[in-house]
């Protein structure tokens, strides 16, 4: 091992730095010191560069631009992951059924989503349950009308990034419209616009494993897919009853938990 190196080794887990500088940004990880607070929504973190990455979540500021296509992301380990789509690599294979991955975490969520029943992680507004936390914050932002997506030309605040996205097209003509060849329609998401032509030509790649049913767009399919698991998305918050869709445990509430005095949801 390199002597200099030998000096400015962690105690906690005996990995090398250069220079105590780094050295001592990485204790924060050991020691759970975060002194960098982000202004808009005051989260902290523990690095400078950590709160920079974070403040692109407000400014919707994207600087890592993919060169084959019109996305951009706001860190370059989502552009490395997204450059896996042009390249078509998918190394991670679902052992369940036929469909691969590009990413690990992909593979995760579809084996979560399509052949699991676990969802750990309820509303506590309406009951729905997710499988992952990162989308239950997401959804909850419709209850509380959480706006963390900030323009950085004027006041206004969104819930969601495309919601920015639409405003800053619209507003102040930053970014690309994507127009229908059919009929003149506008997206503000190319991923939209391939969805939308899709139903002009007929076209359905998205084939149910469990039926001959296809479809334009992975979330069809995924709300199809409902009909052939067991996966209960919604639970009601006063007795625990699981259902398949909202409208039943809102059915469900005023059927039976209303009745006991609850009146609450």
């Amino acid at each position: 091992m390199n002597i200099h190196l030998s000096k400015h080794k962690c105690t906690e887990c005996g990995k090398c730095f250069e220079s105590s500088v780094p050295l001592a940004v990485h204790m924060r990880s050991h020691s759970g010191e975060k002194p960098f607070e982000c202004t808009v929504c005051k989260i902290r973190v523990s690095t400078s560069a950590h709160l920079d990455m974070h403040s692109r979540i407000h400014s919707g500021e994207k600087p890592y631009k993919c060169h084959m296509c019109d996305k951009a992301f706001s860190q370059s380990g989502n552009l490395k992951r997204h450059m896996k789509v042009h390249t078509g690599d998918k190394p991670y294979k679902c052992s369940l059924c036929n469909k691969s991955f590009s990413q690990l975490g992909n593979l995760q969520t579809h084996k979560r989503q399509v052949h699991s029943n676990i969802r750990p992680y309820d509303c506590p507004y309406c009951g729905k349950l997710f499988a992952a936390n990162s989308d239950l914050k997401r959804h909850v932002r419709t209850h509380t009308g959480a706006k963390p997506y900030s323009c950085r030309h004027c006041s206004e605040r969104f819930t969601r990034t495309v919601q920015l996205k639409i405003h800053l097209l619209e507003s102040h003509n930053e970014g690309t419209w994507f127009t229908c060849r059919v009929c003149e329609k506008k997206f503000s998401l190319n991923g939209d616009l391939k969805i939308h032509i899709r139903r002009h030509e007929g076209v359905k790649p998205y084939v149910c494993f469990e039926c001959p049913k296809r479809f334009c767009s992975s979330g069809e399919l995924k709300q199809h897919q409902l009909v052939h698991s067991d996966i209960r998305g919604f639970a009601c918050g006063f007795c625990a009853t699981s259902f398949k869709r909202k409208y039943s445990v809102l059915y469900h509430f005023k059927r039976r938990c209303s009745k006991l005095g609850f009146t609450d949801m």
